[in-house]
C-alpha cells in the first residue's frame, strides 16, 4: 500500500510540475492530485525537495537501465553506432511517453536547486559512461557533447510541448556521432 501511494504521488508531482513548475507547485497540489493525505505524503517524503529528488532518481534509473538495455552488445547490433541509436531511439521514445517526467527531468531541474542540478550532471556522467564503455575512451569529448546536444534540443521541444519533434532528432544525433568518433 505505501508503494503504491509513494508511486502516486511521485506521478502526481511530475504531472503538476509539468503544469504549474516547480517554484508554483505545493505540497497540497501534489495531494489533491494524487488523492492523498498530508500525513501520508509526510510519511513517505520530508519535503516536497525530498519527494522531487525520488521522482527525478526514479526517472534516472529507468532511463539508464532501458538505455543500457538497447546498448548491451549480447542484443544483436554489432556496429556500436548502431547500438547507440536503438538506446537514443528508446530514450527518445521514453521521453516521449512520459512527458511529465521528462520535462521534470530537463527543464523543472534547474528550478529544484542546486543538489538536483548536481544529480542530473552525474545523470549525464552515468550516461557518458555508458556510451565511453561502448566506443572507447578515446571518443569520451565526442560522447559528452552527443548527451549535452541531446539535452539541449529536447528541452525547448519539450517546453513548446512539441513532442512530436522529440524521436526526430534521432537520425541527425546519430549522424553527428558518427561524424564526431575517431
Amino acid at each position: 500500500m505505501a508503494e503504491a501511494q509513494r508511486i502516486r504521488i511521485l506521478v502526481a508531482l511530475a504531472e503538476t510540475m509539468a503544469d504549474k513548475g516547480y517554484v508554483a507547485t505545493t505540497v497540497a497540489d501534489v495531494l489533491k492530485r494524487a488523492g492523498v493525505s498530508r500525513e501520508t505524503f509526510y510519511q513517505l517524503f520530508s519535503s516536497k525537495q525530498d519527494a522531487f529528488m525520488a521522482a527525478f532518481d526514479g526517472a534516472g534509473d529507468l532511463a539508464l537501465d532501458a538505455l543500457t538495455e538497447e546498448v548491451d552488445p549480447d542484443g544483436g547490433a554489432v556496429d556500436p553506432i548502431d547500438r547507440f541509436a536503438r538506446g537514443l531511439r528508446t530514450y527518445l521514445a521514453n521521453l516521449v511517453a512520459q512527458p511529465a517526467f521528462a520535462r521534470m527531468f530537463l527543464v523543472e531541474v534547474y528550478a529544484a536547486g542546486p543538489e538536483a542540478i548536481a544529480r542530473r550532471a552525474a545523470f549525464q556522467q552515468r550516461v557518458v559512461d555508458t556510451m565511453v564503455a561502448e566506443l572507447g575512451e578515446a571518443n569520451r569529448f565526442a560522447c559528452e557533447l552527443i548527451v549535452a546536444a541531446t539535452a539541449a534540443l529536447v528541452t525547448p521541444l519539450l517546453v513548446a510541448g512539441d513532442l512530436e519533434a522529440i524521436p526526430a532528432l534521432e537520425q541527425d544525433l546519430v549522424e553527428a556521432l558518427r561524424r564526431l568518433i575517431t
